[in-house]
């Protein structure tokens, strides 16, 4: 069993990310609300509710992220500066203006003028959204209903200014208490707890619960004690009451794909492409002879493998045409944020690598880190064919949806270039139904396992390496190097890495003559095509 709330802690990033917040501002959110319901003298129920609450108060927040992009020009930032502005028209002037005209390099003029001309509709859509995702979310997590309700409310105000159109005490109390614990944790990690307390007082009356803003002003000091300071998450795990909610192993996939969900709604191109990832990833892996906990993390790192574009605008992912250096930059790190969210939670810390690889190739030209083959595992590679697959099919701004039969033919020639692995590729494809695909004899009858061995001998790993690098005991690792050795008819390192290399098990030449090592042929590679 796994703790629910270790679960959502480590995932809750992606909402940082995707609301432009300090680093793990939703872990200390949460971590300042149970301290105010306790302050207060709630119950465990009400303090466990909160908790839940706070954390995921911006589960929306990709709601509306390809409209607020195209009205003013980058989500991330505008979301960043609405919640650090009061509502009132002057003061969200102040503030979002200079930030938005700094990130789209366009003049204060003409973003003063994009906002007062979509304010109107923003501030009907985007509120609205974003309470009805952050709810559904929270439902597909198995949440209690007061939960739910309190999400559904989560840009309601206290005087009635907000969505939906209630005030004071009918917004619910988790609710209430969470905007207070949002404003005092956002100020505080920004600047500093003077002026968290500021913000709390001057928002009393008007978006906050006053009752419950002059506890938190009263209790300062113990509420915000260590915020920012301390690590958040450890945090966050001691403050939820006994008894603590626990998921079973079965749900892993099903919290894993609530946020591939909420993630793919950063563009109408992306919908659905995380879980069908998933699917495909799922049915190679088993068309290869992987393992059932193999299949596992497959799935698990196909609803995740993108959660890292969550801090990068809509602007970017809907962008028609080719993007700047800079946007590519920022695309090109999803896979690096994905994977450091991922391997924050214990119960995924296996699938983190799968997230981090799913856009490396054989021949070290992918990103973000430009691994080499022996750095790519079986289900790295089987990722990384699926999701060039789908890409193909699904489409992009910049590139029309592929035929089944065109995407085969792409992603073939990726193997022939050295980018993409052939097995992964034809278990792929046979997944998906193309007649004729399937997996490609191998000598020596190497399994997919004994492929893998070979590369990682061929490298120079010790068997101790391997078994760190393939989760297995140096024990079973040394088993395998000799049963691959005893195939092969080779004894030494070197045999090995010539065994491959004849028989093509590495990385081969790319399209333009050059071979693996040799510049970075994927530099200005667009990092939303599939290869």
């Amino acid at each position: 069993m796994f703790r629910l709330l270790g679960l959502l802690g480590g995932l809750a990033a992606v909402t940082d990310l995707g609301t432009g917040a300090a680093a793990d501002e939703s872990l200390a959110r949460a971590v300042v609300a149970s301290r105010l319901a306790r302050a207060l003298g709630g119950d465990a129920e009400a303090v466990r509710d909160v908790v839940y609450v706070s954390l995921l108060e911006h589960v929306g927040c990709t709601a509306y992220s390809v409209e607020l992009a195209a009205a003013l020009g980058d989500d991330v930032v505008a979301t960043r500066a609405f919640l650090q502005a009061d509502l009132s028209t002057r003061e969200t002037l102040a503030t979002l203006v200079p930030a938005l005209a700094s990130a789209t390099g366009r003049s204060r003029l003409g973003v003063t003028a994009a906002v007062l001309r979509h304010s109107a509709a923003l501030d009907r859509g985007g509120p609205a959204a974003t309470c009805e995702v952050a709810r559904t979310a929270a439902r597909r997590l198995g949440l209690p209903g007061p939960v739910l309700d309190a999400l559904a409310h989560t840009t309601a105000s206290w005087d009635g200014s907000g969505v939906p159109a209630v005030a004071g005490a009918a917004i619910p109390y988790a609710t209430r208490l969470a905007h207070v614990a949002a404003i005092a944790t956002l100020f505080a990690l920004l600047d500093s707890r003077d002026r968290a307390t500021a913000e709390v007082r001057r928002r009393a009356g008007k978006t906050l619960d006053p009752e419950l803003a002059a506890v938190c002003l009263e209790r300062a000091d113990e509420v915000l004690d260590g915020i920012g300071e301390v690590d958040a998450y450890e945090l966050l795990l001691d403050v939820e009451p006994d008894p603590v909610r626990l998921v079973d192993p079965a749900r892993l996939e099903q919290v894993a794909r609530v946020f591939g969900d909420m993630v793919d709604l950063k563009s109408p191109w992306l919908h659905g492409h995380s879980s069908a990832v998933a699917d495909l990833a799922a049915a190679a892996g088993r068309r290869a002879g992987l393992g059932q906990d193999a299949l596992g993390r497959l799935r698990c790192a196909g609803h995740l493998h993108d959660i890292g574009r969550a801090g990068v605008s809509s602007r970017v992912w809907n962008k028609p045409g080719p993007l700047s250096a800079s946007e590519r930059d920022q695309a090109r790190l999803h896979p690096y944020h994905g994977e450091r969210i991922v391997a924050r939670v214990a119960a995924l810390a296996p699938v983190a690598p799968l997230v981090g690889r799913h856009h490396e190739h054989l021949d070290g030209s992918g990103y973000p880190r430009g691994a080499l083959a022996t750095d790519l595992s079986i289900e790295a590679r089987v990722l990384a064919a699926a999701d060039a697959y789908r890409t193909l099919l699904e489409g992009r701004p910049h590139e029309p949806p592929h035929s089944a039969t065109e995407a085969a033919d792409r992603v073939r020639a990726e193997v022939r270039a050295g980018r993409l692995d052939g097995d992964a590729v034809e278990a792929v494809l046979a997944a998906a139904g193309h007649p004729g695909a399937g997996r490609r004899p191998r000598p020596a009858g190497l399994s997919p396992r004994q492929v893998e061995v070979l590369r990682l001998v061929a490298a120079g790993l010790s068997n101790k390496e391997i078994g760190r690098r393939l989760v297995i005991s140096p024990r079973t690792a040394e088993h395998h190097v000799q049963d691959v050795y005893s195939r092969i008819e080779v004894a030494t390192r070197a045999g090995a890495a010539l065994f491959a290399m004849e028989h093509g098990l590495f990385g081969g030449p790319r399209d333009d003559g050059s071979q693996p090592g040799q510049g970075d042929p994927a530099a200005g590679r667009d990092p939303r095509r599939a290869r």
